[in-house]
């Protein structure tokens, strides 16, 4: 059973007409509100300690890959931890990322919602950095939730009458270790920060060597979980935005309804919309745009 499901084999949810699909996101901060429908009230075993996570990238599309990570991190934290996952968040990054094949943030976000509500009972978009006029690093992001979470909300109701703060970590793939164990890429306080404070969950993929990079994330191993892939998947955004370019098929690669709204809004068409064939997609971004990598 996965996080906040009652039924893992019932429908996620009905099929949603054309008309109501997630439309384009428009305004700002001014209309924003922290999407809190998804997210767990209560804990279901008071024993264990409240997890969140959070994952960060483009998703330029989002892809089935980013969907599956977090079923792969549920199960994982279930059966390997003292966890309970009580909820997770896709935070598409800003227009401002500024990188070659990034649809605009109202585009992404629409998709991102179309996946997850179409396709999961747990988890949810959350469009506070895609609203942002400037870049928001990631560390700023996981304090955003740090604060909606158990500040604002003040944790989660643990099921005997007391309450418990949750923590937040950071959903990736392999290749952000690298790119964290790589010197110059991110500053020493963006690390303390983000494995210090909060962790992250890592998703091992298809030709990436993490041994030598977790070598050099030993000040923070203990907040650093791997999760071995058991079917391994290697599709991300750059080979989903090639085949649209070469007008190849992506059926089962993304979502189905995702196919359908970038076919109506005309996405990923020409090379303004897509990226090089030899550019590294940097869905799991860094401290700043030129060092990110690609997380799917």
């Amino acid at each position: 059973m996965t996080p906040c499901q009652s039924n893992p084999s019932g429908p996620a949810s009905a099929i949603q007409t054309p008309e109501q699909l997630p439309q384009p996101l428009h305004g700002g901060l001014q209309d924003y509100s922290f999407p809190r429908g998804r997210l767990r009230q209560s804990m279901q075993d008071p024993s264990k300690l409240p997890l969140l996570l959070v994952a960060c990238g483009s998703f330029s599309p989002i892809t089935y890959l980013h969907l599956r990570m977090f079923e792969m991190a549920a199960d994982y934290a279930k059966y390997n931890t003292e966890y309970e996952v009580v909820g997770g968040y896709l935070s598409p990054v800003s227009d401002a990322y500024r990188k070659a094949g990034l649809a605009s943030a109202d585009h992404r976000v629409a998709m991102t919602r179309i996946a997850t509500e179409q396709s999961s009972q747990w988890l949810d978009v959350d469009p506070w950095e895609a609203v942002q006029k400037e870049y928001q690093p990631t560390a700023v992001v996981l304090d955003h939730f740090e604060h909606e979470i158990n500040v604002v909300q003040r944790g989660i109701a643990s099921g005997n009458g007391e309450r418990k703060p949750v923590r937040i970590v950071l959903l990736a793939g392999a290749d952000l270790i690298q790119t964290m164990s790589t010197p110059g890429v991110w500053s020493q306080e963006d690390l303390n920060h983000i494995l210090g404070k909060y962790g992250v969950f890592i998703v091992e993929r298809t030709g990436t060597d993490i041994d030598d990079a977790l070598a050099a994330l030993t000040n923070w191993r203990q907040n650093i979980w791997v999760i071995q892939q058991l079917i391994q998947n290697d599709v991300s955004s750059t080979k989903v935005r090639l085949f649209l370019k070469r007008e190849m098929s992506v059926r089962y690669l993304i979502p189905a309804p995702v196919i359908k709204y970038i076919e109506e809004h005309g996405l990923y068409e020409d090379d303004g919309a897509s990226s090089s064939v030899h550019e590294k997609d940097k869905e799991s971004k860094g401290k700043a745009p030129a060092g990110s990598s690609d997380s799917g």
